[in-house]
């Protein structure tokens, strides 16, 4: 089990930065690392990976200096225990409405006495052949309780209208706030200026400092999220897919035009 650097980081103060990781690829996630990204968000929502692929990035994480954490596909007690078994130190829940939802995670993911997660012999438990842990398993369970984060999104109005009483839940320790599905479900879809939506990140942002909890969001460019680390977020998200289309088109264009010019 090892120290969740990214919370250590947002604890001293510090903005952090992440992805969601989509490109499928030890290689990328190697990259990423090397570059200075503090974590990814291996995405089994929305991208294709299951326990076994995502196994490999964490690992891959692991030796390049990242956090690795997992966006799973829902709330269950096995999209949220397998991940954390192989060594994700990030859960993040999708598309909850109720508080109920929020707590069933938390009882997944959290061991005793905050939650119920149930103990298995995984990566995460060094493959319970640490004399240490073995020793103090309650000294275990209450290190991983600390390290590994439990972090609903908050991207329905059902989510939004109970947040404080989701933020305020011990063993929720953030919310990433998803801006297109948010916008979707309040009826303005991608209206992201709109009066009422400005209001609803402001009030999920503040819900969360009340309660010292960090708050996350996604951001599509470094001056937007200079914008969202002003108004007070702790963590930006961005896109890998994005990163990788954006490189290689200013390089692929760049060397076409020299060539034109050199007709």
């Amino acid at each position: 089990m090892r120290v969740n650097k990214v919370k250590e980081k947002m604890e001293r103060g510090e903005k952090v930065v992440g992805c969601f990781f989509g490109l499928d690829s030890v290689p990328a996630v190697e990259i990423l690392g090397d570059l200075g990204m503090d974590f990814i968000m291996i995405d089994t929502e929305h991208g294709p990976y299951d326990v076994e692929t995502a196994a490999r990035f964490v690992m891959a994480c692991e030796s390049h200096g990242m956090t690795p954490m997992v966006r799973v596909k829902d709330y269950n007690r096995n999209s949220i225990l397998k991940m954390l078994d192989i060594g994700s130190q990030g859960i993040l829940v999708p598309f909850v409405k109720t508080v109920e939802q929020v707590k069933e995670a938390v009882g997944y993911g959290k061991y005793r006495p905050v939650g119920d997660r149930g103990f298995g012999p995984g990566r995460a438990a060094d493959f319970a052949v640490n004399p240490a842990l073995l020793g103090d398993l309650q000294g275990f369970f209450d290190f991983a309780n600390k390290q590994n984060l439990i972090i609903p999104q908050c991207e329905t109005a059902e989510a939004l209208a109970c947040i404080e009483e989701i933020v305020s839940l011990e063993g929720v320790d953030g919310i990433f706030i998803g801006p297109f599905d948010l916008s979707v479900s309040m009826g303005i879809p991608k209206q992201f200026k709109a009066p009422e939506f400005l209001e609803a990140i402001a009030h999920v942002l503040d819900v969360c400092h009340k309660h010292n909890k960090f708050c996350w969001i996604l951001s599509g460019s470094p001056e937007d999220a200079k914008a969202k680390f002003e108004q007070g977020f702790d963590g930006v998200l961005g896109m890998d897919v994005s990163y990788f289309y954006a490189g290689a088109s200013a390089y692929i264009n760049g060397v076409k035009a020299a060539a034109e010019s050199c007709k």
